[in-house]
């Protein structure tokens, strides 16, 4: 909500003060109810206006809208219509309410344009007080197909002499590029006049407005950026937009950060008299990549400087931002040591704790012992948000100073029994875990502090967590038999899900300890009378195959083995259940554990204190996956990473399945390969191409060695043909190797000579789907009435669709064979039917822009009139025929 409704708000309650005086400082709206509120709307048609009876209604509308009350068309349009009444008053208060009112309600409310005369008027008028607000609410009523004929009047106020109103229109203007880009774009004459104002705020929001309209054109904002940098802006907010404009290009640029002419703009920032300004000069350059250490000094001066200012924020900013850098440029940071060691006992405790936490990531291994008793002294004072920064900040010490790991779990241990929030315990919990598994030294002190933890856990994921790593590791420490009652407790005292969690731990113990094998039977056949069926279930499954004896049994339905990223797991069966369900799930397809865990760890070890990502795109999977990949950087970034195909049947000797990652101008073929034959070791695997005319390969890196159910990847990169229209093609393929015989037992082959085989693979198709990634326009008509210019490219035509029957079929086809998103998250057809359209939209690997508009009818089959549009010809005409 604006700071203008805000200061109206304040100012009813201070007229309501006689009503609230003495009863305490109460909320007069907090108890409001919607259809009381509005049906004292009715008080708007009252003559004359009584501006302070509907200044407080208005207020209740607002205050509701902003709580989250929902309001139906209807209501919206009625309060809106009564509200309109409220123009005829001359109460400057009540004026500037209606104003926020209209734009509180134009995205509900029905017909709200009938105001756009008196807006207008209001916007052109000469009371200052009202065309600020006035151009606020218009320009959130108005649409693209309205903005032009306002669009003189708007040129004016982007260039007006009052502040106020220049600010409103040229921040309703940035609002505005978003659906009405075409249009903003023909004022950038005028907002480059504002740019050129004394007020500071019209300084700042002019160049915001520059910026947007120019910043598809690198080589025009590269001139703006130049041109300002030599001339000087005297806005420190513009200027403070500029550096982090500036930033922008130095990372696009090849060359290194320190010897661009533009790093002498953000060197020059270091000296400016605003303090704001040198600040965010400091703290672009310390985060700039590909930079020379040495031109970093000065940056590192100034936040060395401002560890010793008097305004606490700027003490707070330096060391935020040192502390963010400390992993990346300890060096750097480590001359900075002495000063944040003068911050430990900062009043502010925010700064105490980054600069302690600092401290922690570049200090001695003989400083960390004085530091956590620092730490520990108003630890309990500061908020869980700063106590995560704590408690990663020791995560990494332990890796860096492994001796250390008695102090700090001691610490971890302390900070567990405090009050905190699940995700606070959680980043403790995770960090023991940690030093657990990358430290053995750690684990019996670290189990040990887990299990007094679980006695009071309140948190049922966290107590799940724990069993689970109880089971796994208690058994193979030096008394095991210690941690069987911290288990059984659970088994008596927690809720279902947590019993259940330690049933499966008893189990692991059972099956992992001969010795304790006896005594975790009794304890798993009272388990078989717990009221709840899962645990009992548990406790039968698990007693049956103890009592066996057999430790194969043991081995592979008891002692857990990670064979998949349960993250990725869990992605890939929601993608399966998503789609049309025609094939099995194959497990093979995701990624084991290990391989995710290492991309995880090493992402942590570079970037400090980062939130950890829960869900990825297969894009984003795929990139961190062909990273190691040589010279993989020179086909730019990857576009679109498609689902596997089988290559092979799942019953051969050899499976295959192949992932194509689509590159603007390259195809990375992915073959996951997998030998199922135990007498025998593949090496030199690769997979050998038939390639369609125009396509070229660049590189085959094969597969060194392909052992007995291990799956192992061979890549090949191909580049596309210059022309696009011939880049759908099928592609033969052959599976090529040298075979050794192996014994089955010890996996070792008999002879160092071997033979070379092939195994013919299916073939395989790139399509226009596999070219297209697809994108979701909320105002799809928006959009498609903004490509109907000269630089887009209309193509159409009309098709029968023989193969299908109905158009829900129809609509499933078109998404799937072009690869399209729709317009809505399910576009469906509804029933009884027999016309539809369907608005789909994606961008080809070139980058453009492609939006699709079918219109279907059914008769006797299903005809199609197909129209696209998208800036390349070319797109345009392979789109339209690969229908065809």
């Amino acid at each position: 909500m604006p700071n203008c409704w805000l200061k109206l708000l304040a100012h009813n309650n201070k007229m309501n003060r006689n009503t609230r005086r003495g009863k305490g400082s109460t909320n007069i709206y907090q108890n409001l109810e919607k259809t009381s509120v509005l049906q004292e709307t009715r008080t708007f048609n009252d003559t004359p206006v009584i501006p302070r009876k509907c200044i407080l209604i208005l207020t209740k509308i607002l205050y509701l809208i902003n709580q989250g009350e929902q309001l139906v068309a209807r209501e919206a349009t009625d309060c809106f219509f009564a509200m309109t009444k409220l123009f005829q008053s001359k109460d400057v208060v009540l004026r500037r309410m209606v104003y926020l009112g209209i734009k509180e309600l134009s995205s509900i409310a029905e017909d709200v344009i009938i105001v756009t005369s008196s807006l207008t008027k209001d916007m052109t008028g000469k009371e200052d007080l009202y065309r600020a607000a006035a151009i606020r609410a218009l320009c959130s009523i108005t649409d693209h197909t309205m903005l032009q004929a306002v669009e003189r009047y708007m040129k004016q106020c982007i260039v007006d002499k009052n502040p106020g109103v220049s600010c409103a229109a040229l921040v309703s203007s940035l609002r505005l590029a978003s659906t009405a880009g075409d249009v903003v774009k023909r004022w950038a004459n005028e907002a480059h006049e504002a740019l050129n104002s004394d007020n500071i705020m019209v300084q700042y929001h002019a160049l915001g407005l520059l910026y947007h309209i120019r910043k598809s054109d690198r080589l025009a904002v590269s001139k703006l950026v130049n041109k300002l940098a030599h001339s000087g802006v005297k806005s420190p907010y513009a200027v403070c937009m500029l550096i982090r404009i500036t930033c922008k290009l130095l990372e696009e640029e090849d060359q290194s950060a320190d010897e661009s002419p533009l790093f002498a703009f953000l060197e020059l920032c270091l000296r400016h008299k605003s303090e704001m300004v040198v600040y965010e000069a400091a703290h672009a350059i310390v985060n700039l990549k590909n930079t020379n250490p040495r031109a970093l000094s000065p940056a590192f001066s100034i936040l060395q400087m401002f560890c010793n200012a008097p305004k606490a924020t700027l003490r707070f900013a330096a060391v935020r931002t040192l502390n963010k850098v400390a992993m990346t440029h300890p060096a750097a940071v480590t001359t900075c040591n002495l000063d944040l060691e003068g911050l430990i006992t900062d009043s502010n405790r925010s700064v105490a704790t980054l600069a302690i936490t600092t401290l922690l990531k570049t200090g001695a291994e003989s400083s960390v012992e004085r530091l956590m008793k620092q730490i520990s002294s108003f630890v309990a004072e500061i908020s869980d948000e700063f106590k995560v920064v704590v408690v990663q900040a020791i995560c990494a010490l332990c890796t860096k100073y492994p001796r250390k790991h008695t102090i700090l779990m001691n610490f971890l241990s302390g900070m567990l029994r405090e009050e905190g929030g699940i995700e606070y315990k959680t980043s403790i919990v995770d960090t023991i875990i940690t030093i657990i598994e990358e430290n053995a030294e750690a684990k019996e002190s670290g189990l040990s502090h887990l299990c007094e933890f679980i006695e009071d856990c309140e948190h049922v994921s966290l107590a799940v967590r724990i069993l689970h790593l109880l089971g796994k590791e208690g058994p193979f420490a030096n008394t095991p038999s210690k941690y069987i009652r911290f288990i059984y407790n659970r088994v008596i005292l927690e809720s279902p899900i947590v019993r259940a969690a330690a049933v499966t731990a008893l189990a692991q113990f059972g099956a992992s300890c001969p010795a304790l094998l006896h005594n975790i039977l009794v304890l798993l056949n009272r388990c078989q009378m717990d009221p709840d069926d899962e645990v009992r279930d548990r406790a039968t499954y698990y007693l049956n195959i103890l009592q066996t004896g057999k430790p194969e049994l043991y081995k592979n339905y008891i002692i857990e083995r990670e064979t998949c990223s349960l993250a990725l797991l869990e992605k890939a069966l929601t993608e399966h259940l998503n789609s049309e369900l025609t094939n099995r799930f194959d497990l093979s397809i995701v990624p084991k554990a290990t391989i995710i865990k290492e991309e995880v760890t090493n992402e942590a070890m570079l970037v400090s204190n980062a939130p950890r990502a829960l869900k990825v795109t297969r894009e984003e999977e795929s990139a961190a996956r062909l990273a190691q990949l040589p010279d993989i950087q020179l086909l730019g970034p990857i576009h679109r990473t498609t689902m596997p195909t089988q290559l092979t049947e799942s019953e051969t000797e050899y499976t295959v399945q192949c992932i194509k990652h689509i590159f603007p101008n390259h195809v990375v073929f992915q073959f996951d390969c997998l030998n199922t034959l135990s007498e025998q070791i593949l090496e030199n695997v690769r997979v050998d191409l038939t390639i369609p005319d125009g396509f070229n390969i660049i590189s085959i890196i094969p597969c060194a060695k392909l052992s007995y159910n291990e799956m192992q990847t061979t890549y090949v990169i191909v580049e596309f043909p210059p022309d696009v229209g011939r880049s759908a093609a099928t592609f033969g393929a052959t599976l090529r190797f040298i075979v050794k015989d192996c014994d089955p037992n010890t996996g070792e082959p008999d002879s160092d000579e071997g033979y070379d085989d092939e195994y013919m693979l299916e073939d395989l198709e790139v399509t226009v789907a596999d070219q297209i990634q697809k994108t979701k326009k909320n105002n799809f008509q928006v959009v498609w009435d903004a490509a109907d210019t000269k630089e887009w490219v209309e193509a159409e035509d009309t098709y029968s669709l023989a193969a299908v029957n109905t158009l829900q079929e129809a609509v499933n086809t078109i998404l799937k064979f072009l690869g399209l998103g729709a317009a809505n998250l399910s576009d469906t057809v509804p029933e009884g039917t027999h016309t539809h359209t369907l608005l789909c939209s994606g961008t080809f690997r070139s980058g453009a822009e492609i939006y699709v508009r079918s219109k279907l009818a059914l008769d006797d089959g299903v005809t199609m009139q197909l129209t696209v549009r998208t800036t390349d010809p070319d797109v345009a005409e392979l789109v339209t025929s690969a229908v065809g």
